[in-house]
């Protein structure tokens, strides 16, 4: 992991609607070849943070650079660099894998014989290679997850931003989620990572950041999570209840 520069940096970053503050001011760096974990509780802010990231959204106030590009003044560049899976992928049904594939290629000008050998690599590694035909709208969610999984990568992002990853799969397919995001980062690439699942949090993530009504309460290591909560020996899930269940816990670990 590359701590000398950040590739995403979060600065000030608020958002409102009206006098509901959805993210106070968020400052957050995460860097080159990070695994990071961005965990917290429902309507804590987690969805808004990642619709910001992607562009999906505009912050109320702040700003946002990845990979040098800042979002608002490079927003192609900036994207570019990004590649994303929400929790409930949005898929054109009426497709197959391999004729989604070039579509979402198409969309990133990556060559046909790239989106070709990515495609197989990607359908292949997740167990789908005999659906590369089918249409999607056959698939379970699960199913669909991993088409999108592999659809937000043909264009070799150096970010990969997935929103509940594990959520639909069976335990065979969420250990293979679970060693390729790993091996993505061997490659010198980020994953930014929220998930419900703390397990998957603790076993996956290089860092983790705990959010809590639109503040980041908590950001380190397991261990500097498991010294700001004084449970030295317990279990994420002990700790993220801790912190977000607690409202005067000391400042959060940066």
């Amino acid at each position: 992991m590359n701590r000398t520069e950040p590739i995403i940096r979060f600065t000030n970053i608020q958002k409102k609607y009206g006098d509901f503050a959805a993210l106070k001011p968020i400052n957050l760096e995460i860097f080159k070849g990070e695994l990071f974990g961005f965990l917290g509780p429902n309507g804590a802010g987690k969805t808004t943070l990642i619709r910001i990231l992607t562009g999906i959204i505009k912050a109320t106030g702040g700003t946002v650079s990845i990979g040098g590009f800042s979002l608002e003044k490079e927003p192609e560049s900036a994207k570019r660099m990004l590649g994303y899976v929400p929790d409930r992928p949005y898929l054109y049904e009426k497709l197959s894998p391999l004729e989604y594939f070039d579509f979402m290629g198409g969309l990133y000008n990556v060559k046909q014989s790239e989106i070709t050998s990515i495609g197989e690599k990607l359908l292949k590694l997740f167990d789908l290679w005999n659906k590369r035909n089918d249409l999607i709208e056959s698939f379970s969610h699960g199913m669909k997850q991993k088409v999108a999984m592999s659809a937000a990568n043909l264009h070799k992002p150096d970010i990969l931003v997935v929103d509940e990853p594990t959520v639909g799969l069976d335990p065979k397919s969420v250990k293979l989620a679970k060693q390729f995001f790993k091996d993505m980062t061997l490659e010198g690439k980020t994953i930014f990572l929220t998930t419900h699942t703390l397990s998957v949090a603790e076993d996956l993530c290089d860092r983790i950041a705990i959010i809590r009504s639109g503040e980041i309460a908590a950001i380190g290591t397991l261990e500097e999570l498991q010294t700001k909560a004084s449970m030295p020996n317990n279990n994420l899930e002990d700790i993220f209840l801790k912190i977000t269940e607690e409202e005067n816990l000391p400042k959060a670990i940066i």
